[in-house]
């Protein structure tokens, strides 16, 4: 993982009503959180501009806020909601570490207190789109929309949509196809479940491998992530031998290097032509 600076807010307390007992949600109590903000804060102490950082200030007081206008069950649920909006607030921020405490945890016996600590950050994934049937490209721009629309996803990038010939041999038309740059706080399977939900959406039907197809989303890479499961392999399986991926994908990520093979998309485009 990169190296990131920190700010730190150690140990704000706030009034509020979370948990799973009535008398929690009705009278509330006492919680503490404690926080890791993960940025570059090389600009900031360069010139010492405050919208260069991240003001821990505003952050206390959109915790306190957040914390008091919200309620959960579970502090795991308030800690990662919390966490989600923290890092959609604040774009500067890359990550964050938190711990929330609860000090007054009606377990019955002598603790200092219950808490729950999560880690989460900012993923950046390529994805290749491809659709052969219908309005291909009402297909693609959907595809973008709704990722966009998703509020654990940003759309950084997209390449131009390209006409390719069909892959695998089964006689069908021609695809459009197209890359894009997604920031995204979803893990890879929760990625993978999003865009098979997006095919769905999109009349998605898997009959014929490599057949016809309205609405195509793969993960082609994941940060730096190398793993294999039975539904998701990371870095796509075949992405150095396909020109209908590596010429979009080098249009928006030219020097992003294979994690396996250790080339560019370049080098690859290049060595495929």
């Amino acid at each position: 993982m990169r190296k990131y600076d920190e700010i730190h807010i150690e140990n704000l307390e706030f009034f509020a009503r979370h948990g799973v007992f009535p008398e929690e949600t009705k009278l509330g109590q006492k919680f503490t959180v404690s926080l890791v903000m993960y940025m570059n804060t090389r600009r900031a102490g360069l010139s010492d501009e405050l919208d260069a950082s991240v003001d821990y200030g505003t952050v206390s007081h959109f915790i306190t806020e957040y914390m008091r206008n919200n309620t959960y069950q579970l502090i795991e649920a308030a800690a990662e909601n919390l966490v989600r909006e923290l890092l959609l607030q604040f774009p500067l921020l890359e990550g964050i570490d938190l711990e929330l405490k609860k000090p007054w945890a009606p377990i019955g016996l002598p603790v200092e207190y219950a808490s729950v600590k999560i880690s989460r950050f900012w993923h950046k994934a390529y994805l290749g789109m491809g659709s052969n049937m219908g309005d291909k490209k009402a297909y693609l721009d959907f595809a973008v929309e709704r990722l966009n629309q998703d509020k654990d996803c940003i759309v950084e990038k997209v390449s131009d949509y390209l006409v390719t010939e069909p892959y695998g041999g089964v006689e069908q038309d021609d695809f459009l196809n197209a890359c894009l740059l997604l920031k995204t706080q979803l893990s890879p399977e929760e990625l993978l479940d999003k865009l098979h939900e997006i095919e769905q959406e999109a009349h998605r039907e898997r009959i014929i491998r490599w057949g016809p197809r309205t609405l195509d989303l793969d993960i082609l890479l994941y940060d730096d992530v190398v793993m294999e499961n039975d539904d998701l392999i990371i870095p796509h399986v075949e992405m150095h031998k396909r020109e209908f991926v590596l010429k979009p994908l080098s249009e928006i990520a030219p020097n992003i290097r294979h994690p396996i093979y250790k080339k560019t998309v370049s080098q690859m485009l290049e060595e495929l032509n």
